[in-house]
């Protein structure tokens, strides 16, 4: 079996077996010695050097581990000491002469970012074969925030000898910064990145107390007749047991109506997605709208699991997509021709909209008095509400605050999955509404 190739390292000669040249003798060769910062520890030095002594600590592998850890960290790589444990038994296993095997035991143990690798094959290549490195080493700190206590102070502390300190290390997040943005704000990177995260968002609605009963094993409810003489014949023909049954409990239908005006174009990606989330986690349970100079039906083409097959399905089903906006003719033909008849009767209707409406506003107001005694809550997210100084001025906004049972934000993933919270949440959780 041929052995596995050490890749050349940037800015170093590496040699490895069956190319021209070998692998230096690290055990007798010479070479510069470089200093790691902190490594008063023997060990520190780069094999190969006299001061080093690489050939009496050629067979001492943890001391050879710890020294290139110690050479790892004070180039900026995050080396924990479990890694480092984990790299001595890995030299115990492969031994430290055969160099590619300790190359790639240590890449597998130490080295844990794909941008690392680099920085790692100089090391290598300096600590393990004896090559120039430059002596430059990159101070990485993390940066740490100091709570200072509400005392007053006190002169006499700065002098103070074993101070103890409260700090707190500061961690940076790829993907809370990405789900704090603005969809406004994103490029096609952070849509490709934001669609995991809006696969793992879950939506669900609070259940709402059915007509049919079912068994239970409590004592309230009806008395099941039909259980109890059943039971009842196994003791003889006494009633011994009683049977009870009870409401059950049934999900209840969610409605999104989506804006698509031109107004909206840069959230409505976003906010289709989170209705396709909502379409995949409920099935049979969830409509979506498209509401812009006229009202699409967009259930059957965000039913497919694939978000980007979806996405372009409903893309193409909307006729008026970034056209004008007729909240209260589009609010109209959805009482009249599917509200009305039962699909929004004890449902939770969302509305996505900013409220820009070209309409007329006791027009959207009359409507949404219909569908607020139609549906079970009617909640409205607006991605301007956000914005520093908001207030809802628009007419349409205005005509239709006075209707909602709650007003939130739709800018980001971390207004949508607030969103979500608002819609599981139970009838008793009616916010208020700012209608100034």
């Amino acid at each position: 079996m041929p052995e596995p190739e050490v890749p050349e390292p940037e800015g170093a000669g590496l040699q490895v077996p069956g190319s021209e040249g070998a692998v230096p003798d690290v055990s007798g060769s010479e070479g510069a010695v470089l200093q790691v910062p902190g490594s008063e520890v023997p060990g520190s030095e780069v094999p190969g050097s006299e001061a080093g002594g690489g050939g009496s600590r050629a067979g001492r592998p943890e001391r050879m581990a710890v020294g290139f850890a110690r050479l790892l960290r004070a180039r900026g790589l995050a080396v924990p000491t479990d890694a480092v444990a984990t790299f001595t038994e890995a030299l115990g296993a492969v031994g430290i002469d055969d160099r590619p095997h300790v190359y790639w035991a240590g890449r597998a143990t130490l080295v844990h970012r794909p941008e690392d690798v680099a920085v790692y094959d100089r090391c290598f290549a300096a600590w393990w074969l004896a090559q120039p490195l430059a002596t430059t080493v990159v101070a990485v700190e993390p940066a740490v925030v100091a709570h200072d206590a509400d005392e007053p102070d006190d002169p006499g502390d700065d002098d103070a000898e074993g101070e103890e300190r409260l700090l707190q290390v500061v961690r940076y997040s790829a993907a809370e910064l990405l789900r704090q943005r603005d969809f406004a704000d994103y490029d096609e990177r952070d849509w490709a990145e934001a669609d995991a995260l809006m696969a793992a968002l879950r939506v669900a609605v609070a259940p709402r107390r059915s007509r049919r009963l079912r068994p239970t094993h409590h004592r309230r409810g009806r008395p099941d007749l039909r259980r109890t003489l059943r039971l009842a014949l196994e003791n003889g023909g006494e009633p011994l047991r009683r049977a009870w049954r009870a409401p059950s409990q049934t999900p209840r239908r969610l409605v999104v109506l989506i804006d698509v005006s031109g107004s909206m174009d840069s959230y409505a990606r976003g906010l289709l997605r989170f209705a396709h989330a909502a379409m995949v986690a409920r099935p049979g349970r969830t409509e979506v709208f498209a509401m812009g100079t006229r009202l699409t039906r967009l259930s059957r083409e965000l039913s497919h699991h694939d978000p980007d097959t979806a996405l372009a399905s409903a893309a193409e089903a909307v006729a008026d997509w970034s056209g004008g906006t007729r909240l209260g003719e589009g609010l109209a033909a959805f009482n009249d021709h599917y509200g009305a008849r039962g699909m929004a009767r004890g449902a939770v209707v969302v509305v996505l909209s900013d409220g820009w409406d070209r309409g007329r506003p006791d027009q959207l107001a009359a409507e949404m008095t219909r569908l607020r005694r139609l549906a079970h809550r009617v909640v409205w997210a607006n991605p301007l509400k956000a914005s520093p100084g908001f207030a809802p001025l628009a007419r349409g906004m205005a005509a239709a605050l006075p209707h909602v049972d709650a007003f939130v934000e739709g800018h980001s993933l971390a207004a949508l999955q607030e969103l979500a919270e608002v819609i599981a949440e139970g009838p008793d959780r009616r916010r208020p509404v700012p209608v100034s």
